[in-house]
C-alpha cells in the first residue's frame, strides 16, 4: 500500500474517523495478493476503479458504513484478475456458436457427428467445423476425405484440427479448390498424398489450409461481433479478468476496439494483429513507402500503437508472427527429424531475409513481436533472429527500451537455448494445458531424449526468464483452473503421470499465480497497473469457491468461479 492510503486507512481504523467514500468493499477474504511485501490480506477498497486499501478486516472497518456496496467473502479466495496470456477470443465464441467437434473419440463418431450436421444444412452449403484431435484415437491417424464424402456428399466440408493447424476437407472441397495431385505444396505448409497414388488424402497442413480457407463464405460483421461479445462472456464466467489476443486481422481488432469502447466487451483486451508475407522484407526496406492497407501488421506500424483505450480495458501494440507449425500435425520445425516421421522436420513458415527487415523496423516504432513458435529449431531460429535485431538497433535508436518480445508456446527446446530466454529479455509464454495433453503423443514426435525440453516450465523459471501462462482457447478449453492445475501438477486431468512428462518441471503454485497475474501484466508493460493487489493499482480481481493455493491438486478442478471484478466493476456473478 502506498504509504499516505496506508496513513489514511490506519487514522480511520484506530481513530474512528470516517473515511472517504469507496464503490466497493470486499471483506472477510483469503486474498492472495501476488505482491512480496504484503502476500496476503483480509480486504480490499476500491474507488474509481483503483484500489486505495489492501490489508486486514479491522481496518476495513473505517469505510464500511460509507462503501457503495460491500461484499462480504466469507472466507472464499480472491486473487489478482486472472489474465489469459495467450487466446483467441474469436474463435472462442465462435466455438461457442458453432460446429464444436471437441471431444469426439474416433473416426467414427467424427462420422456420425457430421452426418447428422449435414442433414441440417442446405445441399452446397459449407460446413465449418472445428475440434476434433486424432491423438486418444483408436488407431491415433489423422482422417481423411474417404471418411467425409458418404456422409456428406452435397456439402463442402472443412474439419480444423483442434491446435488450428491442420484440417481435414472433403472431395468436393478439394475440387473447388483446385487442388489435385498435381498441386504443389505451398511455402510453409503441406497437402498430405495418398503413399500408393500420390493423390490428395483430404488432410492439409498449415499454410495450405489457406488453399480451401479462401474459398469459405466469410461471416459479416454482425457475426464475427456476436461471436467476440459471446467469446468475452464465456471469458469473464471463468474468471479471466483479461485476455491477450494472439493476433487477427486489422479490421478484427479494431472491432474488439469500438465493442470495449461501447462496453459489450468489459474485460481488459490486448491486442496482437497478425503478422506479415513475403512482402514484408521490401516494405521494410523502402523508406517512405506506404502500408498495405490489407495487411494488419503494416496497418499497426503506419497507425502506431494503441494504449489503454476506455479506462485501461483495451491496447494494441503487438504483432503476432509464424515461424512454424504444430506438433500434434508434424509441422513443428525440429533440429532432428520426427522420431515417428524420418523424412521430416517440421515446417519454417518465414524467411530471414522477410523477418529480420521487419523486426528492426519494429524495434524503431515501438511494436512489441510474439512470435508462434513450437520446435526446438523453430524456437532457435527466431531467438537467433531477435539477437540479430537487439543488435542491429541499438536502445537509443528504440522507441521503447526494453520491447519485451514474446515466444508463443515455446514447447520443445533445445537445453542449449533455454538460457537465451533470459539473456535476450524473450517472454516465455505458455499454455500449461498443451503439455498435459500433448504429452500422451510427444516421446513418439520427439523420442526420449529430447522430452528433456519439452515443455520446460521449470528450468525457464529458474534460468530468470519471465514466464507467463495463457490457454490458446479455442485450441485448449481456456479454462484457467485446468491452467493452473495443469502448471502445477503437470499431470493429465484424470491424474495420469509417467517418467516421459518430467514432473521435475513443474511450477509451484506461488509461480503459477504469478504466471497467471503480474508475469502476464508484465509481457504487456502494465505491471505497474495491474497483476497484483496493491494500492493504486485497477481493481481487477477473481473470487474463486475453493483456496487453490492450499487444497489438493485434483480438488483444484472443481473450484468454480465466484465473481469477476474488472475496474471495480463486477461483470460476472455466479448465482
Amino acid at each position: 500500500m502506498k504509504p499516505r492510503l496506508a496513513l489514511v486507512a490506519f487514522l480511520a481504523c484506530f481513530l474512528r474517523l470516517p473515511a472517504e467514500p469507496v464503490d466497493l468493499l470486499l471483506i472477510h477474504g483469503t486474498i492472495y495478493t501476488a505482491n512480496d511485501a504484503a502476500p496476503r490480506a483480509e480486504a480490499v477498497a476500491v474507488r474509481d476503479g483503483r484500489i486505495v486499501y489492501v490489508g486486514g478486516n479491522a481496518g476495513a472497518e473505517a469505510f464500511r458504513a460509507e462503501a457503495k456496496r460491500v461484499i462480504d467473502l466469507g472466507g472464499k479466495t480472491l486473487l489478482p484478475g486472472l489474465n489469459d496470456a495467450h487466446m483467441h477470443l474469436g474463435g472462442v465464441g465462435l466455438r461457442e456458436l458453432s460446429f464444436d467437434l471437441e471431444g469426439v473419440k474416433s473416426v467414427a463418431e467424427l462420422r456420425e457427428k457430421l452426418k447428422a450436421r449435414a442433414a441440417q444444412t442446405a445441399p452446397k452449403k459449407w460446413i465449418v467445423g472445428r475440434g476434433w484431435i486424432e491423438t486418444h484415437w483408436a488407431p491415433p491417424v489423422f482422417p481423411s476425405a474417404r471418411d467425409l464424402d458418404d456422409v456428406a456428399p452435397d456439402h463442402p466440408v472443412v474439419l480444423t484440427r483442434s491446435d488450428g493447424h491442420a484440417m481435414v476437407v472433403n472431395r468436393l472441397a478439394l475440387k473447388l479448390a483446385g487442388i489435385d495431385r498435381n498441386t504443389p505444396n505451398p511455402t510453409g505448409g503441406e497437402i498430405l498424398r495418398d503413399s500408393q497414388t500420390g493423390e490428395a488424402t483430404g488432410m492439409l497442413i498449415d499454410n495450405a489450409m489457406s488453399l480451401v480457407y479462401r474459398l469459405v463464405p466469410s461471416a459479416t460483421e454482425a457475426e464475427v461481433a456476436h461471436a467476440f461479445v459471446v467469446g468475452a462472456e464465456r471469458e469473464a464466467a471463468l474468471g479471466w479478468t483479461g485476455v491477450q489476443i494472439a493476433g487477427h486481422s486489422y479490421q478484427e481488432a479494431e472491432l474488439v476496439r469500438r465493442l470495449v469502447a461501447e462496453g459489450k466487451i468489459k474485460l481488459r483486451v490486448y491486442d496482437a494483429v497478425s503478422g506479415p508475407g513475403p512482402d514484408a522484407a521490401k516494405l521494410a526496406r523502402t523508406p517512405g513507402t506506404a502500408y498495405g492497407e490489407d495487411t494488419a501488421a503494416w496497418k499497426l506500424f503506419a497507425d502506431g500503437p494503441v494504449l489503454g483505450e476506455s479506462r485501461g480495458r483495451y491496447t494494441r501494440r503487438s504483432v503476432k508472427l509464424y515461424i512454424d507449425g504444430a506438433l500434434g500435425s508434424r509441422g513443428a520445425a525440429l533440429l532432428e527429424p520426427y522420431a515417428d516421421s524420418p523424412g521430416s522436420r517440421g515446417l519454417v513458415m518465414q524467411t530471414e531475409a522477410d523477418l529480420l527487415p521487419f523486426l528492426e523496423d519494429a524495434l524503431r516504432r515501438g511494436i512489441q513481436i510474439q512470435t508462434h513458435a513450437i520446435g526446438d529449431r523453430g524456437n532457435r531460429l527466431m531467438l537467433d533472429l531477435y539477437e540479430k535485431a537487439l543488435a542491429a538497433v541499438p536502445v537509443v535508436q528504440r522507441k521503447v527500451a526494453e520491447p519485451r518480445w514474446r515466444m508463443e508456446h515455446a514447447q520443445i527446446l533445445s537445453l542449449a537455448d533455454i538460457p537465451r530466454f533470459a539473456q535476450l529479455g524473450v517472454i516465455a509464454s505458455m499454455q500449461p494445458s498443451h503439455a498435459i495433453g500433448d504429452l500422451y503423443f510427444a516421446p513418439s514426435r520427439l523420442g526420449k531424449e529430447r522430452l528433456a525440453g519439452a515443455y520446460p516450465w521449470q528450468a525457464l523459471w529458474r534460468s530468470g526468464a519471465v514466464f507467463t501462462a495463457g490457454s490458446d482457447a479455442p485450441v485448449e478449453r481456456g479454462e484457467p483452473m485446468i491452467e493452473f492445475y495443469a502448471a502445477v501438477a503437470r499431470r493429465s486431468l484424470d491424474g495420469f503421470a509417467n517418467d516421459d512428462w518430467h514432473l521435475e518441471q513443474r511450477l509451484t503454485r506461488a509461480q503459477a499465480l504469478r504466471a497467471m497475474t503480474l508475469n502476464a501484466a508484465y509481457a504487456t508493460f502494465e505491471e505497474k497497473e495491474r497483476g497484483s493487489i496493491e494500492a493504486g493499482k485497477w481493481a481487477d480481481f477473481t473470487v474463486l469457491s475453493a483456496d487453490i493455493m492450499q487444497i489438493p491438486e485434483a480438488e483444484i478442478l472443481k473450484t468454480r468461479c465466484l465473481l469477476t471484478i474488472v475496474g471495480g466493476e463486477v461483470i460476472y456473478e455466479a448465482r
